[in-house]
């Protein structure tokens, strides 16, 4: 927890902030807005490549969630005991068969249940065993893909259609969805909460997580993990904040939205945490054991071990209900920005005619190419290339793009113009917080990180199984395809820009094109008011502005809606 909030104070919310500003500014997605520095709109497309790949595995999370959510509508959960076809001998429930009366939780464990839970190290708990032998059957290795999972696969259908008509009108629908999909998890969070904490072993739980392990704090890797998860949660570095922040109005105080955003995301981040240690300590509570037995991490924590706590709770499918249909809308919400982001990206780059009109078929394009490749992850090998996406497509890569995306604005662009940019738009300039964390602190921090986690790097692992080399050597290659793009583009870029000296060419390529600036004539002041208006001959065609930002609805005070005037 402290290195996460470390984290967020001089990394998360400034580059938050960063780019809020940046696409509000120019109205543009996460490609449009590299005219201010052509040559390093292979960000772009890193941002691109990095949403591609969460995309695709992040539904396949959600398909999961949904499986469960079906699974748990039954007066019994099928992972609460040891008595179905798929169980081994190994596996020891903590629930009493005898006991069974409406999910009711049983009064004692018998003396050589609690012995075997205690000591030994055979014990698979049922939600394991479900979770492995039912759900994924997963096979014994990453290459051994065995059969597609139907079951899995109707979900990720499910899923993809889902994500598909919430987007079916771009940011207009999605946006009156999400009110629904950010708010309600906050009910279910509450309802937990409360049942949580008036648990016997409750306390011991959140003591558990409250306590701070300094051991550990010397560790690249908990560190690594806290800048991941303050760029996964926030949505650093994925091109959805630009994206998203394109529609905004010219004048939106983003800077105000950033602090909020950043500050309620993250207290809800810890809010969750007393949900789910709460529960775990009643866990080890009731099995006699160290939080630290029952608690796991990644999927093991979503599908293992909180499902086989909410076993031990009267009515517990009541309560499996509400806990996966949060993750079903908080997996959602994040789905929306991502296929918005991919989508905005590739209507923005074209920006023809037809396509923008034609906005949902490029929407109903990029969900069923999502579904094809997500295919392959609901077979029995489907977990191992989940997890190998999830530790090397979006994980140093997002770190990179935005250093180098920090870096760029501050030192190529330039500092002060990016301020006075700022302050045309919002009518005063970035606090003198942000001027040095983007200058100096952000990218440094970043940077530290990356050497640390380089050199105290571990090959990935689930459970027991140690990835083959090949497959670590793909996980490498899907990190490298985001990160990769920049210095392709940068010499692409370099080769087509006029210049005699390749020191004229670099100047040329670096610095701002003629249609950087505010998208809307009416905001167009100060460096960019145009001068002389153009002319056919001067070879010059205006993009049209993408519909959605072309007429965004401005309530006034006085209640009265008009609309922005798109024709520049």
């Amino acid at each position: 927890m402290f290195p996460y909030f470390i984290m967020l104070i001089f990394c998360g919310i400034p580059l938050f902030f960063m780019e809020l500003s940046f696409g509000q500014f120019a109205s543009q997605g996460c490609l449009g807005v590299w005219r201010i520095s052509p040559m390093f709109k292979g960000v772009g497309y890193g941002m691109m490549v990095v949403s591609t790949y969460i995309g695709i595995y992040y539904n396949v999370v959600i398909c999961i969630a949904f499986y469960y959510f079906f699974s748990s509508m039954t007066h019994v959960l099928p992972w609460a005991y040891c008595n179905n076809p798929w169980n081994t001998p190994d596996c020891a429930g903590v629930l009493d068969a005898s006991n069974l009366t409406n999910g009711s939780r049983p009064a004692s464990l018998p003396g050589n249940l609690s012995h075997l839970l205690n000591h030994s190290l055979q014990r698979t708990s049922p939600s394991e065993e479900y979770w492995r032998l039912y759900v994924l059957k997963l096979s014994d290795d990453i290459g051994n893909f065995g059969e597609v999972r139907l079951p899995l696969l109707g979900c990720l259908g499910v899923s993809w259609v889902v994500v598909f008509l919430c987007l079916i009108r771009g940011v207009k629908s999605s946006g009156k969805v999400v009110y629904f999909t950010a708010t309600f998890p906050y009910v279910v969070l509450t309802i937990l909460f409360v049942r949580g904490v008036t648990l016997e072993g409750a306390f011991m739980g959140i003591m558990y997580y409250l306590t701070p392990q300094w051991d550990k704090i010397l560790e690249a890797k908990v560190w690594g993990d806290a800048a991941s998860q303050i760029f996964y949660s926030l949505g650093c570095a994925w091109g959805g904040l630009i994206t998203m922040a394109s529609y905004n109005k010219f004048h939106n105080n983003c800077y105000r939205d950033s602090i909020i955003i950043s500050i309620t995301n993250c207290a809800t981040s810890v809010y969750a945490g007393f949900v789910i240690f709460s529960i775990l300590g009643f866990m080890a509570n009731h099995l006699g054991v160290d939080v630290s037995r029952v608690a796991d991490h990644g999927p093991g924590l979503a599908f293992v071990a909180y499902p086989e706590a909410l076993t031990l709770l009267p009515i517990s499918p009541l309560w499996s209900l509400l806990f996966f249909f949060m993750l079903i809308l908080l997996g959602l919400g994040t789905q929306f920005c991502l296929l918005e982001t991919l989508v905005t990206a590739i209507v923005d780059e074209v920006a023809n005619e037809w396509i923008l009109q034609k906005k949902t078929y490029v929407t109903l394009g990029v969900a069923v190419a999502g579904f094809l490749l997500g295919i392959p992850l609901t077979s029995q090998a489907g977990i191992y290339w989940l997890l190998l996406m999830d530790n090397y497509a979006a994980s140093f890569s997002l770190v990179v793009i935005s250093c180098i995306m920090c870096m760029s604005i501050m030192y190529i662009y330039g500092h002060r113009n990016y301020f006075q940019d700022i302050q045309m738009m919002l009518g005063f300039p970035p606090p003198l917080f942000f001027q040095i964390c983007w200058r100096f602190v952000s990218p440094a921090i970043i940077f530290f990180i990356l050497v640390f986690t380089v050199i105290q790097y571990r090959p990935i692992t689930y459970n027991h199984y140690q990835y083959p080399g090949w497959a670590v050597a793909i996980g490498f290659l899907m990190a490298l395809s985001s990160v990769i793009c920049i210095p392709f583009y940068a010499l692409f870029q370099l080769c087509r820009t006029d210049g005699d000296t390749l020191l004229q060419r670099l100047k040329n390529a670096m610095k701002p094109s003629r249609d950087w600036g505010p998208a809307l004539l009416e905001h167009q002041t100060g460096r960019y008011a145009p001068t002389i208006p153009p002319s056919p001959e001067d070879g010059l065609e205006v993009q049209p502005l993408h519909p959605d930002k072309a007429q965004i609805p401005m309530v006034g005070s006085n209640g009265s809606s008009r609309l922005q005037d798109s024709r520049i």
